[in-house]
This record gives structure tokens, sequence and C-alpha cells, in this order.
């Protein structure tokens, strides 16, 4: 069980209050399918990961006994495990050491404090032999509540309404000739109000609080990353468009901005047979 893909199903939100939400959904940290892939060569652990060698970043601290990482989520995507996200334990990706817990780093780094303490419980009720369902939806209820405490909500809705999605816009990346809007949202923002567990990037065929015509970016990714998302949603989502099941998208977006993070001068291209330019 602790070394199985799990499944991100990105189930969509019913646009309720956020107390109101069900937070515990999908597989958090986790973007890939349950199904059989391909499978990857071994990684190879660097030696002395306290001399800070790759993916290692700098160390935040610990927490009863456990050792809490910055990496490079870059090089963990292409070179460890392509569903890596915003963070992970041992129980979700093996090559993870036992007692370590590793965030990838953040472009706004304002959410660590909420990825660790879902680490931290998801890690310990798996660690006692827990499912991982269990192990996810009381880490996702332990997230919750923090978020809970901050003014998230009120910077979405307006008084006592509904949370609008515009309010999550931060930049406009790209309007498309089809007229499909590319936007760089707060990550934040979408997390602690609309769905805890939205990752990366979406569209309005996974989520629905995201207009018709639009695709989300988290403006937490960093600029390097930034067009192998791009990819992955616009090929995701033009394939849904057609019929595609979410998982069989999703493998398939998956795929592709796989082998071009191991060939970046295929991106461009890419990118433009799924309407970029």
């Amino acid at each position: 069980m602790p070394s199985k893909k799990k499944k991100a199903t990105k189930k969509v939100s019913k646009s309720r209050k956020p107390a109101e939400r069900a937070v515990a959904k999908s597989a958090r940290g986790k973007k890939s399918s349950p199904k059989a892939r391909p499978k990857r060569a071994k990684w190879i652990a660097p030696k002395s990961p306290h001399g800070i060698v790759p993916p290692y970043l700098h160390r935040v601290g610990a927490r009863h006994g456990v050792d809490i990482w910055i990496v490079d989520g870059p090089y963990i995507r292409k070179n460890i495990d392509e569903e890596f996200s915003n963070f992970g334990t041992h129980f979700s990706i093996e090559e993870i050491p036992l007692n370590e817990i590793w965030l990838d780093r953040e472009a706004h780094p304002d959410e660590q404090r909420f990825f660790i303490a879902h680490a931290i419980v998801e890690r310990r009720v798996m660690a006692a032999g827990k499912d991982y369902d269990t192990a996810r939806r009381l880490a996702s209820d332990a997230e919750f509540k923090l978020r809970e405490q901050t003014h998230d909500a009120t910077r979405v809705a307006l008084g006592k309404g509904l949370p609008e999605p515009d309010r999550v816009h931060v930049r406009l990346r790209k309007e498309l000739l089809d007229g499909t809007a590319v936007w760089m949202v707060n990550g934040r923002l979408v997390r602690s109000v609309f769905d805890i567990e939205f990752t990366e990037g979406g569209h309005e065929y996974v989520y629905e609080f995201v207009p018709h015509g639009q695709v989300w970016v988290d403006d937490d990714v960093t600029e390097e990353e930034i067009g192998y998302v791009i990819l992955h949603e616009l090929h995701e989502r033009n394939l849904m468009a057609k019929g595609w099941t979410y998982d069989d998208a999703h493998d398939s977006a998956s795929k592709i901005e796989l082998h071009c993070r191991r060939h970046p001068h295929l991106l461009h291209g890419a990118l433009a047979q799924e309407g970029w330019e």
C-alpha cells in the first residue's frame, strides 16, 4: 500500500461555503492514476543528504524525529517521480526516506505550515497501519482547520456572498486563438476556498469552479516549470473536450509532460499542437 501509486481524481467542489466542503477527496500530493504504469528505473539516492545534494535544497527543521526538507521539485519530477507535487512522504513516494518529509519549493512560500501539518498527520496515521484514504481524510481535516484560521475566504467572497472565481486571478498569461484564457491564479486562495487538493493547474472539465473557457495555473509554480504545466492542462482539457475520461486524459497528459521535461527542446512544438500559438 505505501509504495503504490495513488489516484488523483481531482473531484470537483460544490462551490459551498468553505466550512461545508468535503475536503478529503483525491490523493494529495499525487497526480497519478492507479493503473499500471511503465516501471521507472530505480532512483539511487545521493550519498550524504545532509551535505545538501540533489534533490535537497535546505532543511526546514524536524518534528518528532522526522526531518523536513525543501526539495527541488523539477529535479524530482524529471528524475524520480513525475507525480510529485506540493509535498510527499515515504508512504506516498517510496524513494523518500522513511524519516523525512519533502516539501517542494514554492514561488510564494506562504503555505509551508499547511503542507507540513498535512504531511505529519498523513505520515503518522499510515505509519500506524491505517489505509491511505483514512490518513488522507484526517490529514486534510487538520490542514483545513489551519486554513480556516486565516482570512483567505474573505479575499474571495464579498460579505456573505459565494466565493467568486475571478477574485483568485493574478494575471492573464495568454488568450489563445479559440478564446481560451490561461490565467495564473493564487493557488493558496484556491486551496483554502475552493479545493484543498488543487495542484499546479486545472480547467473546467475537472473543476466546476473554474469558469468555462479558462485554464488555471497555480502561481506557486516556478517559471521554469510553467510551460510544462500549461502543456499538461491544455492537452488534458483538449482530450476531455473530445469525450475522454479524466483518467485517460490525465495519463496521456502526464506522458507528454514527462517526455518534454526530459527533452525540453520539444516543449515549444508540443504547446503549439495544443493551440498555444
